[in-house]
């Protein structure tokens, strides 16, 4: 190909990217190395027959031409990164300089808001991704299995997590683990505790949103992995069973080395995705028990004071964290690229 061919084939792409990703990436940047300007307060004295008193009012002409001679915020540099409310050194620094004990250091660690954030969001990450790759598999093997009068039904229902939409699986899964739902009510009979409520169990709300979690993501990577068995090839399997090699050792020797770059990719896209996860904790009503980075961000970007540079931060903590995490993923891919060349 030439390459002005090349060139001409690839700008799209390039030029989308640069406006939709990379240029909104270094202005978040820079908004999270900026402050807010504080409003212009100003003292005035009123005295009267009665003696003087002062009132503060707020000069909006002031305040008005300080941000617009600096737009972006006063310079803050990495104060907003060390804040309490974000990577907080100066708390963690006092806590290991007090600490009695390592749970008394995790605990104090666990209250401050960005490290709780981060603790639900890696533990959701770690949980949901390697499920949602397991059984994904699981069900693609076995749907490849069933009757083919029986198959298009069974990729159907196995589909249903995804055509569902997320907001409205989350609250028929929400409502079913109430006190007075099938799921609520079969938890307190199993558990012998009339009291047992799931959404007021800090433990119980992980584990339910966990659930949730991988349950709408299994059909991305079934339907993936499902259409990654029709390119295995047939003469390798049945030189298997020639051989005396049993499902498993199929499955294993050759079904799932065919497949480790369809598990790469799936890989990818959840880790990404479940690090941003943001739509459950909404659904659930689980702010009391739940805190993920996402929400951090929505937080600080909602009510009536916008913390854009907070939001900014956080945001980039968030890029940071998701490329350390697909690191590994990248580089072995990476190798293996080489490795073919």
């Amino acid at each position: 190909m030439k390459h002005g061919t090349f060139f001409w084939f690839v700008f799209p792409s390039v030029f989308l990217m640069l406006a939709f990703i990379a240029l909104p990436i270094v202005s978040i940047v820079t908004q999270s190395l900026y402050s807010e300007h504080e409003q212009v307060v100003v003292v005035v004295e009123n005295c009267g027959p009665f003696g003087c008193t002062e009132s503060t009012s707020v000069d909006q002409e002031a305040t008005a031409a300080l941000r617009e001679a600096e737009p972006l915020g006063k310079w803050a540099g990495l104060d907003i990164y060390k804040d309490r409310n974000h990577l907080a050194v100066d708390q963690v620094a006092s806590a290991w300089e007090n600490t009695v004990s390592w749970s008394h250091f995790w605990g104090t660690i666990m209250n401050l808001p960005f490290y709780s954030a981060m603790a639900f969001t890696l533990t959701y990450t770690a949980i949901v991704t390697p499920m949602t790759i397991i059984l994904g598999f699981v069900v693609a093997v076995v749907v490849n299995s069933v009757a083919r009068s029986l198959r298009g039904p069974t990729i159907f229902f196995s589909l249903l997590p995804m055509i569902v939409t997320p907001l409205v699986g989350a609250l028929i899964l929400f409502w079913m683990v109430d006190a007075r739902g099938i799921l609520g009510t079969a938890l307190q009979w199993l558990a012998d505790d009339p009291s047992l409520s799931v959404k007021a169990s800090t433990p119980l709300m992980w584990i339910m949103l966990m659930v949730y979690g991988t349950w709408s993501s299994i059909p991305f990577a079934f339907i993936v992995y499902y259409a990654g068995l029709q390119t295995v090839n047939q003469d390798t399997l049945e030189a298997a069973m020639i051989d005396g090699a049993s499902r498993w050792e199929r499955i294993r020797y050759v079904v799932i080395p065919h497949l480790a770059p369809l598990t790469t990719f799936i890989a990818l896209i959840q880790l990404m995705d479940n690090f941003r996860v943001f739509e459950p904790i909404i659904s659930f009503e689980a702010l009391a028990h739940a805190r993920s980075l996402s929400i951090a961000i929505f937080t600080d970007l909602g009510g009536e004071t916008r913390l854009l540079s907070s939001a900014a931060a956080t945001s980039v903590i968030t890029i940071v964290f998701v490329a350390i995490l697909l690191s590994p993923v990248l580089i072995r891919t990476w190798r293996d690229f080489g490795t073919q060349k």
